[in-house]
């Protein structure tokens, strides 16, 4: 009976608290009453406290709702609720004595003694605290006061994150940090006190109060700030000498509520953080709720995040097609894992070990599930590997698209959506020539269907797997070099989430044909993004760490387009995705060029091969020699005859 009373009254809520305080600030002015006349018989006296006891019971509820104690997690109280709490029960009895006394007087014959008033106050203290404290005690978390040793904190970012951070570390001493302070660039808020601190000043007062208020530490605050005002935040820490934390972008968090659980260092993605994508969120969830939807890739970088983002829209089914078993079996048990803890409602993940090169194979998946919707997200990306291996990124990125997609039209997919590449634009390398390939199937297809078969055209991801931000984070823990391949070398970045965010929201906006291009902002070197991450591990560029250049690769380009020079784009109606159109007419006899480009490649007659890529994406040049094969030997050995079997017969 013990146990369960304790672990009640540790349950105890605010409308839990409303209705004690609502029965025991009767008793305290009772208490006051008794205590002023020294009798436990008030007499005369009673109608003068039922005159406070119903001022009270109006006066007390109205400032603690204004106060926010009612708004206040009392299992986890600190010193501030407790502050708060006695602020607001002396403005609370201050009216009451102010109301109820000339009221007595006015209207009873034995008005208020002037002493009860200021009697009550102690009491209605004591009779709305005990509980609240109760509470607390009982939760098994004692009052928290600031630590005595602690790190010194200044919180760059006075808005709501940085007030909930600032809420959470007082209740949090254990973590070591004592927060002295905000600074806030927004002028109205400069000299404003903030749950008991100072916001300072703006930034660029953070190396003076380092220096006046012996701050260790600068925590950034400001989720939907852009990558400039970080950029500049974390050199000023830099030159002073202070650590630097940051609480991640807004399409990072996935709660509304911030603490000292979400810091992390500083990385890059933060450095380049865009404005926030605005989403329209019901558009996504009306094309994906309730349909069986299929990613292709779905182990990948994008692949993977994709199904993480479809998975919030409420698909029927998600079928997760790659060939590599490991991660597919890492996305699907993270689905899985979401849905078991109640955290995702999705129930239905298939996932699907397969290769889009074998077409009997993507049959026989189309046939038993039959998606509703697709995004093919599985391809080769790596210019250098293709190079060096041009028949894989044929067979997997042309003819593996060209499966898929007739796939798609013969069990009447709705929806088709290709992840494509800033590469695939005057493509000077086979991954790029192919991935444009992969664009002409896609609205060759939906030409040909009508149906809404669209492609996304975007640059480089941040972080994605064996992309250089991976490589490059490898190279400076052995201690160095860095290597770039030129110190003009430029591309276009975003981060993973906010590629797909878009990609989803293009699909929404997709009709027959439609090729969209994501708005990627200005070009980063990447000499430039190999000193940032230089200086966010904690060395200096060319001192600690060297950089040095080994030249373009074979395919490279030193900056990458957008748009070719046969193409327009136009706004659509989100401002960061735009519609690309051409002025050329589109390839003609895509399918039969397919059943030849297929057959060259099985006879290993690559050049042919790429003869016939050429006649169809004119504005790709195929280097004058290809690349040393790594197995000299495999293209030189002879092969037998070999039977060809009709196109939709085979496999790869």
């Amino acid at each position: 009976m013990y146990l369960f009373t304790i672990e009640r009254l540790a349950s105890l809520r605010n409308r839990h608290l409303f209705l004690l305080d609502i029965l025991l600030l009767p008793l305290a002015g009772y208490l006051a009453f008794v205590l002023r006349l020294e009798r436990f018989e008030l007499g005369k006296f009673w109608e003068a406290y039922y005159l406070l006891t119903l001022t009270a019971l109006i006066l007390f509820p109205l400032v603690f709702r204004h106060a926010g104690v009612y708004a206040r997690f009392w299992r986890f109280a600190s010193i501030e609720e407790l502050l708060l709490l006695t602020g607001a029960v002396t403005i609370a009895a201050i009216l009451v004595g102010g109301v109820s006394y000339p009221l007595s007087v006015l209207l009873l014959p034995n008005p208020i003694p002037r002493s009860v008033p200021i009697i009550f106050l102690g009491g209605a203290l004591a009779v709305t605290a005990a509980p609240r404290m109760l509470i607390r005690f009982f939760s098994g978390q004692p009052l928290k006061t600031e630590p005595m040793r602690a790190r010194r904190v200044l919180i760059a970012g006075a808005g709501e994150a940085g007030q909930m951070l600032a809420r959470d570390i007082r209740r949090h001493p254990e973590k070591g940090l004592q927060v002295v302070g905000f600074v806030d660039d927004d002028p109205h808020k400069q000299n404003l006190t903030v749950r008991g601190l100072r916001i300072l000043g703006g930034r660029e007062k953070i190396p003076m109060l380092v220096s006046e208020l012996g701050v260790d530490e600068v925590i950034i605050a400001m989720p939907s700030a852009s990558g400039q005002s970080v950029r500049e935040i974390v050199n000023v820490c830099k030159e002073v000498g202070v650590s630097v934390r940051i609480l991640p972008s807004l399409s990072e968090l996935l709660t509304s509520e911030v603490g000292v659980r979400h810091l992390r260092p500083v990385d890059i993605n933060d450095l380049l953080r865009r404005d926030p994508i605005q989403t329209d969120l019901a558009a996504v969830h009306d094309l994906i709720r309730n349909k069986r939807v299929l990613v292709t890739g779905a182990g990948g970088s994008i692949g993977s995040e994709l199904c993480r983002q479809i998975a919030e829209a409420e698909p029927s089914e998600l079928l997760l097609l790659g060939h590599g078993e490991n991660s597919i079996f890492e996305i699907y048990h993270e689905l899985r894992g979401e849905f078991m803890a109640g955290r995702s409602k999705l129930d239905r993940v298939i996932p699907i070990i397969a290769d889009v090169r074998d077409w009997p194979r993507l049959q026989h998946i189309f046939a038993r599930y039959r998606p509703q919707v697709v995004f093919h997200a599985a391809a080769h990306k790596h210019v250098p590997l293709m190079e060096a291996n041009p028949e894989d990124a044929i067979t997997n990125n042309i003819l593996g698209t060209h499966f898929l997609l007739e796939t798609c039209l013969a069990y009447e997919t709705e929806r088709f959506v290709l992840i494509s590449t800033d590469k695939a634009v005057n493509p000077s390398n086979i991954m790029g020539v192919s991935k444009r390939m992969a664009e002409l199937l896609t609205l060759d297809a939906a030409w040909r269907s009508g149906q809404p078969y669209v492609a996304v055209r975007f640059g480089n991801v941040l972080g994605s797997r064996g992309s250089v931000v991976p490589f490059f984070k490898k190279q400076i823990e052995a201690g160095g070099p860095v290597t770039v391949t030129h110190p003009e070398v430029s591309r276009y970045f975003m981060t993973i989430p906010e590629a797909v965010q878009l990609v989803l929201q293009a699909a929404t906006m997709g009709q027959a044909g439609d090729l969209f291009m994501l708005e990627m902002g200005e070009p980063v070197k990447i000499v430039d993004l190999a000193r940032d991450l230089i200086r966010l591990s904690g060395f200096k560029p060319d001192e600690d760490i060297k950089i040095i250049f080994t030249g373009l690769r074979p395919g490279e380009k030193l900056s990458e387009e957008l748009y070719q020079e046969h193409e327009h784009h136009e706004p659509t109606r989100h401002e960061k995705i735009l519609r690309v159109t051409s002025q050329y007419p589109h390839p003609q006899g895509l399918g039969q060029a397919m059943e030849t480009l297929y057959d060259l490649v099985r006879a290993g007659q690559l050049e042919e091969a790429l003869m016939l890529i050429a006649s169809l994406v004119p504005e790709y040049h195929p280097p004058e020699e290809m690349p040393a094969y790594p197995f000299d030997d495999l293209r030189t050995m002879e092969m037998g005859p070999t039977k060809m079997l009709p196109l939709h017969a085979r496999w790869y």
